[in-house]
């Protein structure tokens, strides 16, 4: 289903992308501004194993040039799991990022961009009483399409990524994980606001 929707998505994108060119309807231009992010809740239960968390990560960016958007982003997240009414995990997490942009045609309606971003995370794992940093850089492609001239839908591919992951300090051996994900299941759809 997924990837029907994502063919049909791709088919209605580039059909119109030509015939609504320049009609006034939506773009970017120096000086613009827009807000996205990411809101997530959910819980799982499997016996007596169950678990729940949030996440929240507004993300906010800045036209310096008709093609350059800088940005950047803040987000907090939280998992609890028990088994048998025992906790096994309490995690927090705080996400404090930037980001780069360069748009291809962004005065217009449909737009190729690249994007590369640079994450910090503090994650703090009360259980156990440690807390774990982690530092990502990625490097994506994206594409976003206006349906009118404030709202954006805009669909992004991390295809390039690394991380660092100190798990905890204090002697732990580091996590360091470089992937190439040509994986296309992968592309995150979102809503963007210009201002």
């Amino acid at each position: 289903m997924k990837k029907v929707i994502l063919s049909a998505l791709a088919v209605m994108t580039f059909g119109f992308a030509n015939a609504q060119e320049g009609n006034g309807n939506g773009g970017f231009s120096k000086g613009s501004m827009f807000v996205s992010g990411a809101f997530s809740i959910g819980s799982e239960k499997t016996g007596e194993e169950k678990s729940s968390g949030f996440e929240i990560e507004p993300k906010f960016g800045y036209f310096v040039s008709d093609n350059i958007a800088i940005g950047g982003k803040l987000g907090y997240a939280s998992v609890k799991s028990e088994d048998g009414g025992v906790d096994v995990a309490d995690n927090t997490a705080l996400t404090v990022g930037a980001f780069g942009r360069y748009y291809f045609t962004p005065a217009s309606q449909f737009s190729l961009f690249g994007n590369l971003g640079l994450d910090y995370r503090s994650i703090d794992y009360k259980l156990e009483d440690a807390q774990a940093k982690e530092i990502g850089v990625n490097l994506g492609l994206g594409l976003s399409y206006f349906v009118s001239n404030d709202w954006a839908i805009e669909a992004t591919w991390a295809g390039l990524g690394y991380t660092s992951n100190d798990n905890g300090g204090d002697g732990a051996e580091k996590t360091n994980t470089f992937g190439l994900g040509a994986d296309l299941r992968a592309i995150s759809f979102g809503v963007v606001y210009k201002f």
